[in-house]
């Protein structure tokens, strides 16, 4: 899977999503949000996942 906007990690049963586009405050175009609708696809087909974080790189805005 080949993210550009997202990243994503599954660590100790626990998915961390990232939106990482910190120049534009994280904002969701729609490249983002089909970077983020195939990650949570993925998601729901792995019962080992038991928690799921979202949040956004950089230090201003989480998603804008």
């Amino acid at each position: 899977m080949k993210l550009e906007n997202i990243l994503y990690e599954v660590k100790d049963r626990v998915a961390t999503i990232t939106i990482n586009r910190p120049e534009v405050l994280n904002a969701l175009n729609s490249k983002t949000m089909d970077e983020l609708e195939t990650v949570i696809e993925e998601i729901e087909k792995n019962a080992e996942i038991r928690a799921v974080i979202v949040t956004g790189a950089g230090e201003k805005a989480f998603v804008a």
